[in-house]
């Protein structure tokens, strides 16, 4: 193989700590009633579409069969990846009582005022990669906007680097209370009724 063709690690960049997954408590609890919900409910009833279908003879050419075993697998792959996240969890509680810079400079957890060089102002909370909910203005603590906040205070400007250009922001306010993450809704359609398979 020609060298143009290898790709060498990049030494200089710090690797990443992707081991921990930062969570705030409501961000934790969604996780595991979305994980509860497919091992007690989705899952139980996937498994009994199969059971029928397999019994319908000739599994190749079995529609209810195809689809429901490649709807298990995703099943599957969705309580393997929670339990992942769930394991790996460091919950950081934005109500904690925090000293010195943790209570006046923005951390994981802090709900951040600031404003571009135009004047207009927004804020945004900082949470976990698993929470992230624009229309609430939950942002992630890794995504750029996010790494630009950290460790700010008040009247602090700070660079922020997307692909649109550079921009600096002005931070005007950092406080640190509940942050509300929308509870685990069951997806219509999710539960799959065996009602009538007996035709």
């Amino acid at each position: 193989m020609r060298k143009g063709f290898t790709r060498r690690p990049k030494v200089e960049e710090p690797a990443a700590n992707h081991d921990k997954n930062y969570i705030t408590p409501g961000g934790i609890e969604r996780l595991k009633e979305e994980r509860h919900f497919l091992l007690t409910k989705d899952r139980p009833a996937v498994v009994e579409v199969v059971a029928w279908a397999a019994g319908n003879g000739d599994r190749s050419e079995n529609a209810d069969y195809q689809y429901s075993k490649r709807r298990l697998r995703q099943i599957d792959g969705r309580v393997r990846f929670l339990t992942k996240r769930i394991e790996a969890a460091e919950v950081v509680d934005p109500e904690a009582r925090r000293t010195g810079q943790r209570a006046t400079r923005a951390f994981f957890g802090a709900t951040v005022r600031y404003a571009n060089a135009a004047g207009a102002e927004r804020v945004v909370s900082i949470v976990g990669t698993d929470e992230v909910d624009l229309d609430r203005n939950h942002i992630s603590w890794a995504s750029p906007l996010g790494r630009a906040l950290m460790r700010a205070a008040e009247n602090d400007e700070v660079s922020l680097r997307a692909p649109g250009g550079t921009e600096t922001l002005t931070v005007l306010e950092v406080r640190y209370e509940r942050i509300s993450v929308e509870q685990f809704h069951v997806p219509s359609g999710a539960e799959v009724s065996t009602k009538g398979l007996d035709r």
